[in-house]
């Protein structure tokens, strides 16, 4: 249970961090070499700033391993984390209710072509 949309967003950062250390040793198992941290998006700047700095430790005692665990996968240069605005989060369009405007928008970037537009 989460108890404010940071510390949410936050458990989501440490999984996707988790998940990509480990694809980052098994690419290096493989003889496949990632040199470039990988990019995590998010649109929570407070979850980021917890992942990257030490300060918040104090404040967020509960999720002190998911913590630990990021920032320890940031300062290895394993993830970089990116501010994505709401209207930017291409998932968002399956996930959840978006302006007409936004949707349009969302499904020009992932090149979807309506299916019942006449010909």
């Amino acid at each position: 249970m989460s108890y404010s949309s940071a510390e949410a967003e936050h458990k989501a950062i440490a999984y996707m961090a988790f998940e990509k250390v480990w694809l980052k040793n098994l690419l290096m198992e493989l003889s496949f070499r990632q040199f470039e941290p990988m990019p995590m998006h998010c649109d929570n700047q407070s979850a980021i700033y917890i992942a990257q700095n030490h300060v918040f430790h104090e404040r967020t005692k509960h999720i002190e391993i998911d913590c630990h665990f990021v920032r320890n996968a940031w300062t290895k240069k394993v993830v970089m984390f990116h501010f994505t605005p709401f209207s930017k989060q291409l998932v968002d369009l399956l996930t959840k209710v978006v302006s007409p405007q936004v949707f349009s928008n969302l499904c020009n970037k992932l090149d979807m072509l309506d299916l019942y537009a006449p010909a």
